[in-house]
């Protein structure tokens, strides 16, 4: 599946979900699904900066060459969010994750209605896994 075809999809679940009771709840679920992280991977090299919650973000390459993200948080909603910026992103290639736009952010409503500390770890996340999609670019072109 395609970058957009995950975000259009994740676009309606959430309108199906009304209330924003329910969407966060439905976002605290999707943290629960992310695989567990690895205890040794949460390390200030993976923690991402600009967050106030502890959300750690690690990379690596599938056998395909596309990026494989690992994510965690211990709180609850962020690693929910986290999750929702893995289900779009993982499994791409480098290109694909730099050209994105991510419109299901301000479509599902994310955006409006996260405080202005989590907006900025969301933003801060984002930028760490395109960071890692820069690197990962650099090597290729290097290799």
């Amino acid at each position: 599946m395609t970058i957009n075809q995950t975000q259009d999809e994740i676009v309606e679940e959430f309108a199906e979900l009304t209330d924003w009771m329910d969407r966060y709840a439905y976002i605290i679920d999707l943290g629960n699904t992310l695989p567990e992280y690895p205890e040794a991977d949460k390390t200030p090299q993976h923690l991402i900066e600009g967050c106030q919650s502890r959300v750690w973000i690690n990379a690596s390459r599938s056998a395909e060459g596309n990026i494989i993200f690992e994510a965690d948080s211990d709180a609850m909603i962020v690693k929910g969010i986290a999750s929702l910026l893995l289900k779009v992103l993982n499994d791409h290639t480098p290109d694909e994750i730099l050209d994105a736009d991510l419109y299901f952010i301000d479509k599902i409503g994310l955006s409006t209605h996260l405080s202005p500390t989590r907006s900025n770890g969301l933003l801060a996340m984002v930028k760490q896994i395109k960071n890692y999609a820069r690197a990962f670019k650099v090597l290729d072109s290097a290799g």
